[in-house]
């Protein structure tokens, strides 16, 4: 897990780091945050806990126990991945775990919903290469290096071409992904509304 959690913000043009895989079909939320770690106020401390009964089990032979693994920020995963209960939590805690991508096979709707709103691009392959991936990870690490202009993955001996639907790839290309940012450098225009509106009496001085 990363020690200095930086959110992404803004546009997303190119995403670069070590692939960590995570071998298994219609791996669900429950095992990717428990929930018992739903009660936190916030999400920051959610990285160190994610899949956090799968490890235990695997007494530090899970993927995210690895040494090898450390500083990895794309993530390799088969179908269905993030099935299951719709929480929001289990993408915070990949995203502060370290993941800054995920390439799979497919993915459940809401769990990919909720990684497109908090800036981690989800991507698809065929079946054939999510496993030429794995097996080649099986051996050494992988490098990626991902373009989402031309929706590419690269390393020295691999390139793939990934999907991504189209109104994601617009969203992260035009940082229209982060609504934070956007609201807050549109805020005269929200105020002028707010003020034209004949039902709202607003003051942005009082807030």
């Amino acid at each position: 897990m990363s020690s200095k959690f930086k959110p992404p913000i803004g546009n997303l043009s190119q995403i670069s780091g070590k692939c960590i895989s995570l071998v298994g079909d219609d791996i669900d939320t429950d095992r990717i945050i428990p929930a018992r770690f739903l009660k936190c106020i916030d999400f920051d401390s959610l990285g160190k806990y994610v899949f956090d009964d799968d490890r235990k089990t695997l007494k530090g032979n899970h993927p995210f126990d690895l040494e090898t693994n450390k500083g990895a920020s794309i993530l390799v995963v088969n179908s269905n991945f993030g099935c299951g209960s719709s929480r929001e939590h289990a993408p915070q805690a990949l995203m502060r775990w370290g993941i800054k991508a995920i390439i799979g096979e497919s993915f459940a709707d809401i769990f990919y919903s909720n990684c497109i709103a908090i800036g981690i691009p989800c991507f698809t392959l065929p079946k054939k290469s999510i496993k030429e991936i794995q097996k080649y990870q099986d051996i050494e690490n992988l490098f990626l290096e991902i373009d989402l202009f031309e929706s590419t993955a690269k390393a020295e001996e691999l390139k793939f071409n990934l999907e991504i639907k189209e109104t994601s790839k617009k969203m992260f290309l035009s940082g229209e992904w982060d609504a934070t940012s956007k609201l807050l450098e549109n805020k005269e225009l929200i105020d002028n509304r707010l003020n034209s509106l004949p039902y709202i009496q607003f003051n942005s001085d009082s807030f």
